[in-house]
């Protein structure tokens, strides 16, 4: 038989609540200090960036892959490169180097974090929201966040966005996209990076993709998208739909090649 525990003295189980109780409120205590020092976000970008080559360094691109700048894409550029939310990490260190990109990163707390990473591959970064449901109502952020990555495009470079609404239905493209597309004149073009190892985030709303090293990995990119300049309400929810189908098709595409299904 088991000796009771001495009145009044704690038991082991509730000594490891004590414990575990201190350790989640001193983690609050520090957590918000923490995600504004420099250094600290400073050290997390440098892993990032880190992590990210290392993968593109080992994963052996797979036959049939693309290539975002150059070859049979050359005659569409500049573009506007679309991405889904959670499978956009790797663009990075797989956009050309000397190529210039323009990147629309969300205004969020948590995206200060990617914006500081991307900026250390020498791709740039503009601040907002581009994955409006109506292409009517942009916030002001977002609108400026447009006339910025327009202008990159008048100016010959490369941009880059996340096609579908952040917390919205995944992989189902916003509007955003759609109207710069048709106040640039430039085409929209789907775009997929994939690895045969990874982890997938399944608790998260979008699915996120995290890519490991050692493996295959392998680049598609869709049929671009062209809105006319004249597009109607009707003919922008058209668009927003084949932007929907093809980046989709090209994910698939992405996924069958790296994991060698037929």
């Amino acid at each position: 038989m088991e000796h009771e525990a001495v009145k009044g003295q704690p038991t082991g189980a509730a000594v490891r609540r004590r414990r575990g109780g201190s350790t989640k409120t001193f983690w609050r205590k520090i957590r918000e200090p923490l995600a504004q020092s420099r250094i600290v976000k400073s050290i997390i970008v440098s892993l990032l960036a880190w992590f990210v080559r290392l993968v593109r360094l080992t994963n052996r691109m797979v036959e049939g892959s693309a290539q975002f700048s150059g070859g049979a894409y050359a005659k569409f550029e500049p573009g506007i490169i679309a991405l889904w939310h959670g499978q956009h990490l790797l663009t990075p260190a797989y956009y050309p180097k000397g190529r210039p990109l323009v990147a629309m990163v969300s205004r969020s707390a948590d995206a200060e974090l990617n914006a500081r990473m991307i900026e250390k591959f020498g791709i740039e970064a503009v601040r907002g929201s581009g994955g409006r449901e109506s292409s009517k109502h942009l916030d002001k952020g977002g609108a400026k966040a447009l006339i910025a990555l327009k202008k990159s495009l008048v100016a010959g470079k490369n941009v880059a966005m996340i096609a579908d609404i952040p917390h919205g239905t995944p992989r189902d493209a916003g509007l955003g996209i759609v109207l710069l597309a048709r106040l640039s004149g430039r085409p929209i073009m789907p775009a997929a990076i994939a690895t045969s190892r990874r982890k997938v985030l399944e608790r998260s709303w979008d699915k996120t993709t995290i890519n490991l090293p050692f493996g295959r990995s392998s680049i598609v990119i869709g049929t671009p998208v062209f809105v006319p300049a004249n597009a109607d309400e009707a003919e922008m929810e058209r668009k927003r739909q084949e932007v929907t189908a093809a980046l989709n098709a090209a994910t698939a595409e992405a996924y069958r090649l790296v994991d060698g299904n037929p």
